[in-house]
């Protein structure tokens, strides 16, 4: 989807069950993990499949975002920090609801705390500023407690006591908030003692790149963004890209540093060009 899909295509014209909501390539698989295309925020634009959301203007609020289908206790949903700005206060919030986006009057209200959480069936708890810098990606979900987790790269999980209901139906939800300004889901996975599922779509046999990159040979393909949600989760949590934070990074930068897969790095060379790590600037379009 390259055209952005903004608040005045919100109307909800039917209810009638979307393919895309109930696909399942195999018992392994959760479905699609894409933001809900008219239930959203007044500043939101969704691109990229409904996996990327973005506020339009220079503001704080109207970011309130759902995801498209249900989520299922313990299933951690992933979240990249694509884009912040420094001139406002907080950073994104992230949660669960119980109510069907569908059914929500519309517009929905400019913030998810406290506009929503002080109404029945919404939970929701912010996240650090520190832990949302660009680039940063986050793990959250729900336990069968009703607590929500919070993990965050190279560090802890976070559990906080929330009280959801885990009875009913649960919609995760995300309010690009404050600093925040542009997310992307990566997908989501859950891990059961005999198995473990992920969300789809199944990726293409992956190709093994060079660990010598330049920018002109190693764009990434039309659907490659397509795979990132199933690719293979055994991969060591030392070994993952710190983007992507699911495949394996291959590719040392000028400083030293080797944190990026070959997939993500001509996006950050292009967008910030600089180290993930230590901001070092990489001015040539060639890393070695």
């Amino acid at each position: 989807m390259k055209d952005c899909i903004c608040s005045k295509m919100r109307e909800d014209h039917n209810n009638k069950t979307d393919p895309k909501m109930t696909h399942k390539c195999d018992s392994s698989c959760l479905g699609p993990l894409t933001f809900h295309p008219r239930v959203l925020g007044d500043m939101i634009c969704l691109s990229e499949g409904g996996r990327r959301a973005e506020r339009i203007k220079d503001t704080f609020k109207g970011g309130v975002v759902f995801t498209r289908r249900c989520v299922r206790i313990s299933e951690r949903i992933r979240v990249l920090v694509e884009r912040q700005v420094p001139h406002w206060q907080g950073a994104m919030r992230v949660g669960f609801t119980n109510v069907r986006p569908s059914t929500r009057s519309l517009p929905l209200p400019p913030i998810s705390m406290p506009n929503l959480t002080e109404t029945s069936g919404y939970w929701a708890t912010p996240v650090l500023e520190s832990y949302c810098q660009e680039g940063s990606a986050l793990e959250f979900w729900v336990t069968a407690d009703g607590d929500i987790c919070l993990k965050f790269q190279n560090s802890r999980k976070q559990r906080i006591e929330a009280k959801v209901d885990v009875r009913k139906p649960l919609w995760a939800m995300i309010d690009v908030y404050g600093q925040t300004c542009s997310v992307f889901l990566l997908g989501s996975k859950t891990k059961g003692f005999l198995s473990k599922k992920r969300s789809c779509p199944l990726p293409k046999p992956p190709i093994r790149r060079p660990s010598t990159f330049s920018l002109e040979n190693t764009t990434p393909s039309e659907n490659s963004d397509d795979c990132v949600s199933c690719l293979n989760m055994e991969i060591p949590a030392d070994d993952l890209c710190v983007v992507c934070m699911v495949r394996q990074k291959d590719i040392t930068l000028p400083c030293g540093h080797r944190c990026l897969c070959s997939h993500c790095t001509p996006k950050i060379l292009v967008q910030f060009g600089t180290c993930p790590l230590c901001r070092l600037e990489i001015s040539s379009p060639t890393v070695t």
